[in-house]
């Protein structure tokens, strides 16, 4: 079973949670479980099995190794022409994030 751990819902109400009652908090957590549309998939049929990073080539045995970045850092865009998209290994996807916590970190910011 391949599962996307960056797997994110758009909220269904703009109602502030603190006006809504706990039925109505209930039944949007319901609604919200329904499957985003699958732009992993998308992804990787746009920009073919290969790493945009290092350029580890996958093929299907080996597909759940490669991840989806978003290039904006925002899950909630997805365009449908995959241009805020770019495969990564798992590798180089956990590089990419760790760099941005390595410089605060080196820089004091924390």
């Amino acid at each position: 079973m391949s599962r996307n751990r960056y797997s994110f819902r758009r909220p269904v109400s703009k109602k502030p949670a603190a006006d809504k009652s706990a039925a109505e908090i209930v039944s949007e957590l319901k609604k919200s479980s329904a499957p985003l549309n699958n732009y992993r998939e998308q992804s990787l049929k746009i920009h073919g099995l290969i790493c945009a990073k290092c350029g580890r080539e996958f093929d299907h045995a080996n597909r759940h190794l490669l991840t989806v970045h978003h290039k904006d850092g925002n899950h909630r865009n997805n365009p449908p022409d995959g241009s805020n998209w770019e495969n990564l290994c798992v590798y180089c996807h956990d590089d990419e994030h760790s760099r941005g916590m390595l410089g605060d970190y080196l820089s004091g910011k924390e």
